[in-house]
């Protein structure tokens, strides 16, 4: 049967090979034994029973609490002619009993459901009548009370999987640690099960932490180096996406916002726009996320710390599913440490206890010196033994310089004994600060021998010693008031029997030409940009036409594919990663004369594809063979291209190509000044106070510009105001 799983791989999903652990599973399943898989976000998952569902007679049952996964798969299946529904409470009266009739008549090969669906007697009723085979049980993780994402509704599939004592049960997460993975299959009751447990190393994901200093600047900064890519912005509070999300639209991003607050409808436009690629940019909270399954997020944000592990593990997973390159950078304060430490002061007993591991054993993450994917590895009970992996802010920045702390140490500490153990980091620090706020004299602290010791360090690093102190057992936190406590460690430490070695600068800002830059380039295709574009824009339309996500038709590794060995035969085509038999008789030939068309115009000749670097060539590491196309609008400018022409050129908005032409300017290339006033419909007294408040505000932003200017200008031309400033005086971009 195996062989038959095999076959199926290739011949209806274009994949030459199975990824890590995959045939493994397939080989269990198709043995009648039931599975616990734990593999990461992109690690391919979905094709451990969906393989099975096409080798068995009888129909695979789906269990997924995401109402938008169940619908991506489904969608996704249909453009691989396998059989699938979906029955939830999306669906019409009409399109439910259609959909049961199929299941009825033996149509059907994979069902999914929600909890909640399954539960219902009528459905119940409906499985009772039928030959299953599988029973797949989707975000395992939720069954447990251990886990970041508990649902009780979830422990009640154990009752419902002896209704089907002869199906093989197959549990599936991304996210377990070891106490939860026993949990899964004691509640589940799996017999004859294996755990099979995939690396969780995403080894495409760049990680990076930066101290949050001033974070719109941070995050516009970023998004300039993944211009025109898809990424998800998480932010801890509706505000702040609200917020965000109006600043990104000011500048120019395509993006769209994500929250409880909006109504279902709109949330429901807002994620279908982001999938369709019909925005590029979604600024969230946690609420987004769950069942997305686009394939080519290039990028995720959290513009606030997560509150826990398997949370932000979850949503990096949620970039680069494809394989390829993508970023991954969180902004990090003090100040988020509150926030979270608030909310968890609202629980109780031991659901408390679980939330302040949770929390620690993230600081410590954040924290680490070390490369970021061995506390990360750890925290899910998987030893990481590289030193160094070339994918993280720790391993390719410079080398952190750990200090000798142990007399600051012993001043804070010293200052925790003074003050009897009632306060917490901010106010030692203040102490230590010398200042002479209200609260500090109220308790007397200004006579404290502690006060004004501690001036050489800010506040902001006294808060970080106070954070090493704690994750080092020299500290403990109060749980309910949030005071620091001494620990027998800390006393070892005042008395001299102890060190502390750390450091307490901030992490250097990353300026864009760091670690986020060097990483954008590792594992990129030497693929044809301008032919990569041209194919994006025709899967835009199919898809389209088709009303399903573009990487239903073809993910973003099989245009790069395409792209960089330009197949201009069928069999060549059929050799292509990700087209199968269907995909190839539906879209072989729509693509195929687009990239003979392209290579007959520039006497391209098409490249044989190795069957042995399959895998390898869609992550090599070349550089790019097509120029970016700031670049070439920078360069036609300079020549004496109108801005007018570039527009009709390249059939795009006018603020798309200040876009590129301010990423032309800031990568250090100068611009002709004399094409941008020909453009403006202000005068020239109008240029020049516009010109007056860039040099009062400066160019990095155009809020505080437009505000000086009391609303008055637009934003458009303010735009095109900036860059005729720019290009007169030669300043930064």
């Amino acid at each position: 049967m195996i062989q038959q799983a095999r076959e199926t791989l290739k011949n209806v999903f274009g994949f030459k090979e199975f990824r890590p652990l995959q045939e493994e599973v397939i080989d269990h399943v198709l043995e009648r034994k039931d599975a616990l898989v734990v593999m990461p976000t992109g690690g391919g998952k979905s094709l451990c029973y969906q393989i099975p569902a096409l080798v068995f007679d009888g129909l695979t049952i789906v269990v997924s609490p995401l109402i938008s996964l169940m619908k991506d798969q489904v969608e996704q299946l249909r453009e691989y002619d396998i059989s699938a529904v979906q029955l939830n409470s999306t669906l019409s009266r009409q399109d439910y009993q259609h959909n049961i009739d199929l299941i009825k008549r033996g149509e059907v090969s994979l069902l999914y459901l929600a909890p909640e669906t399954l539960m219902m007697p009528r459905t119940k009723k409906l499985l009772e009548s039928l030959d299953i085979d599988v029973f797949a049980i989707d975000e395992a993780h939720c069954i447990s009370e251990w886990g970041h994402d508990f649902r009780p509704e979830y422990r009640k599939l154990a009752e419902v999987r002896k209704n089907f004592p002869d199906a093989v049960a197959i549990g599936l997460t991304a996210t377990a640690t070891p106490r939860v993975q026993e949990d899964i299959k004691a509640t589940l009751e799996l017999k004859e099960t294996e755990t099979f447990i995939a690396s969780f190393n995403r080894t495409n994901l760049f990680v990076e932490i930066q101290d949050k200093h001033r974070p719109l600047d941070q995050v516009l900064t970023f998004l300039e180096q993944h211009e025109d890519q898809s990424g998800i912005i998480y932010c801890f509070s509706r505000k702040q996406v609200d917020e965000l999300t109006q600043e990104l639209e000011i500048e120019n991003f395509s993006v769209r916002s994500y929250h409880a607050g909006l109504s279902e409808r709109q949330r429901s436009k807002n994620q279908e726009a982001f999938i369709r690629d019909d925005v590029d940019i979604i600024v969230a909270t946690v609420a987004f996320g769950m069942g997305i399954n686009k394939p080519d997020v290039r990028f995720v944000i959290h513009h606030d710390m997560p509150q826990n592990i398997e949370s932000y593990y979850q949503q990096i997973g949620r970039a680069g599913r494809d394989g390829l390159q993508a970023n991954c950078l969180m902004l990090f304060s003090y100040s988020d440490i509150n926030k979270i430490r608030y909310f968890i002061n609202q629980k109780q007993g031991q659901e408390k206890k679980i939330a302040e591991r949770h929390l620690n054993a993230l600081l410590q993450f954040i924290e680490s010196n070390k490369c970021r994917r061995i506390p990360l590895m750890e925290y899910f009970g998987e030893t990481y033994s590289p030193d160094n992996c070339d994918m993280c802010d720790n391993c390719i920045g410079e080398p952190k310089q750990v200090q000798d702390l142990t007399v600051q140490a012993q001043k804070f500490l010293s200052c925790v004994v003074r003050t009897d153990q009632y306060f917490g980091a901010t106010h030692i620090a203040n102490i230590l600060r010398g200042s002479e706020a209200k609260k500090i004299k109220e308790h007397g602290h200004d006579e404290l021998s502690t006060h004004g010791i501690g001036r050489e360090l800010s506040k902001k690093q006294w808060k970080r010693l106070a954070q090493q102190l704690l994750i080092q057992n020299f500290l403990k936190r109060d749980p309910e008031y949030g005071s620091l406590k001494i620990k027998q460690a800390g006393i070892e430490l005042l008395k001299g029997r102890k060190t502390l070695h750390g450091k307490v600068k901030s992490r250097k800002k990353n300026t864009g030409r760091g670690a986020s830059r060097t990483a954008a380039s590792a594992n990129k295709i030497d693929y044809d940009e301008v032919l990569f574009q041209q194919l994006r824009e025709k899967r835009k339309e199919l898809a389209d036409e088709a009303d399903v996500p573009p990487y239903v038709i073809f993910p973003d590794t099989t245009l790069t594919e395409m792209a960089y060995y330009f197949p201009q035969r069928k069999k060549s085509m059929r050799a292509i990663h990700g087209v199968g038999s269907v995909k190839l008789k539906k879209y072989g030939a729509i693509f195929g004369k687009l990239v003979k068309e392209y290579c007959e115009e520039h006497g391209i000749a098409e490249k044989k594809k190795r069957q042995a670097t399959t895998r390898r060539s869609s992550r090599s590491s070349a550089g790019t063979s097509g120029k970016k196309r700031h670049h070439k609008v920078g360069r036609a400018y300079n020549k004496g291209k109108s801005i007018k022409e570039l527009r009709a050129k390249y059939d795009v908005k006018l603020s798309t190509i200040l876009k590129h032409l301010r990423n032309y300017y800031r990568e250090g290339n100068s611009l002709r000044p004399e094409g941008f006033p020909e453009i403006s419909g202000l005068d020239k007294e109008e240029q020049n106070i516009v010109w007056q408040a860039y040099k009062k505000c400066g160019t990095d932003l155009l809020r505080p510009v437009h505000e000086e200017l009391d609303g008055k200008i637009s934003y458009e031309e303010l735009k095109i105001m900036r860059l005729y400033y720019l290009a007169q005086t030669g300043k930064g971009g």
